[in-house]
């Protein structure tokens, strides 16, 4: 694997960190009400699940599920599912922050766990990843090498530049929270919330024959 390879893919990963999606929306609204510290745990649990993506697609688990209609509208559901639920508890936000070092002060939906679990679950639970995984990565790969290897690589390079670009979104949240207002949080985090609820009208409409 040769080091533009590595770049063109680093390039494409770059563009679509970067565009908002529903793991940078999270970084971005738990910048905004817990500061960019805890906001890892989120960054987190959407590394891990850029890992689980890739690691599915080199098994060959993701041209199974290109392949089967049932468990991709399985999976394409419960992602609708989760993004509506998410987008209607950001509606439902107050705009509170919390800054302060212990759990105590935290609710229970911004513990270091569920941060984790709803950057995770938000990721692997939309059937666009494992489909576009599929089309994409084999493209880069040496056939006539060791494949896991080369996943593994890329994997990384994926999960890396995901991580800078979430913790971006992060720190443009932090910054909100000393900026805003109450109100003004709120608002962000009900714009992010309608986000969210239109993510999930699109994914409603995805197909596989789009790809």
């Amino acid at each position: 694997m040769t080091f533009w390879t590595i770049a063109a893919v680093a390039t494409v990963a770059f563009i679509s960190a970067v565009t908002p999606g529903p793991t940078v929306l999270l970084a971005l609204a738990n910048g905004s009400r817990i500061g960019f510290r805890r906001s890892g745990w989120g960054m987190l649990g959407a590394v891990v699940s850029d890992l689980v993506l890739i690691g599915t697609v080199a098994m060959g688990l993701g041209a199974l599920l290109a392949a089967s209609e049932f468990w991709f509208s399985v999976l394409k559901w419960m992602g609708v599912a989760y993004l509506a639920y998410i987008g209607v508890q950001m509606l439902r936000s107050k705009g509170t922050a919390n800054l302060s070092g212990t759990d105590a002060a935290v609710p229970s939906n911004g513990t270091p766990m569920a941060l984790f679990l709803k950057s995770f679950l938000v990721a692997v639970t939309n059937p666009k990843g494992y489909i576009f995984f599929s089309a994409f990565l084999p493209q880069f790969i040496t056939v006539s090498e060791p494949q896991l290897p080369q996943y593994a690589i890329l994997a990384l390079v994926i999960a890396t530049v995901d991580f800078i670009a979430m913790a971006a979104y992060a720190g443009v949240g932090m910054q909100a929270m000393k900026l805003l207002t109450q109100k003004g949080l709120a608002r962000l985090d009900h714009f992010c919330g309608g986000v969210m609820l239109f993510l999930a009208g699109t994914l409603t409409l995805y197909r596989k024959s789009a790809n």
